[in-house]
């Protein structure tokens, strides 16, 4: 997998083009991520009440399964969904702020590469080698945003993003545990850091 990084403002571009392509990125995004983490969210809840009280134990196992879990705290951590202004960040950087071509050609927010050629996707401007590199065609944004969220709730790579999001809140430590996320690592968590800080994300938590 491979994400495409762009550069947050260029001396080309006026003042209010930027204002116009982030409010362009906002008024896409912010409903988006809104409805996917709500239904996170309320999956969560729901389970951690059912885990608590003891209730539907067949459906909890039945999750546990899915998501490859022997402990019911473990599940939880998958479960669990992170501040929609961390998406909102990534999804700006990954996107170009909704300008990018794979966005526009196939909902692909996050960059996300395909390898199953019975998939939808598009193939990439760039090869590496002679070898063409594909991508995941979504067929709309909340999927991509969806998908996303289940990169980081289960991948390998973000056990430690997992272990943080349980202890705390804080976007800003969270921010730090996804150095993993990319292969510009520290230098893309401060990335994402900026573009939180500076467009006041934390508000939409």
């Amino acid at each position: 997998m491979k994400y495409i990084f762009l550069v947050l403002f260029m001396t080309t571009i006026s003042f209010a083009t930027v204002e116009q392509k982030k409010k362009h990125f906002l008024d896409l995004f912010v409903p988006a991520i809104t409805k996917v983490y709500n239904e996170l969210q309320n999956e969560y809840k729901r389970i951690e009440y059912n885990i608590k009280h003891s209730k539907n134990i067949p459906e909890i196992k039945m999750l546990m399964k899915k998501y490859k879990v022997t402990t019911k705290k473990e599940l939880l951590k998958k479960l669990k969904p992170h501040p929609k202004s961390i998406a909102l960040a990534q999804a700006a950087l990954e996107s170009g702020w909704a300008t990018s071509r794979l966005f526009k050609k196939a909902n692909n927010v996050f960059g996300v590469w395909s390898s199953n050629k019975n998939e939808p996707r598009v193939p990439a401007l760039l090869k590496r080698g002679n070898k063409t590199i594909y991508l995941k065609k979504f067929a709309t944004i909340e999927d991509s945003i969806r998908h996303y969220y289940k990169l980081l709730a289960t991948g390998r790579a973000y056990r430690k993003f997992r272990n943080e999001r349980m202890r705390t809140n804080n976007v800003y430590k969270l921010i730090k545990k996804l150095n993993n996320y990319s292969e510009l690592g520290n230098e893309y968590t401060r990335r994402v850091t900026i573009v939180i800080r500076y467009n006041r994300f934390t508000k939409y938590d």
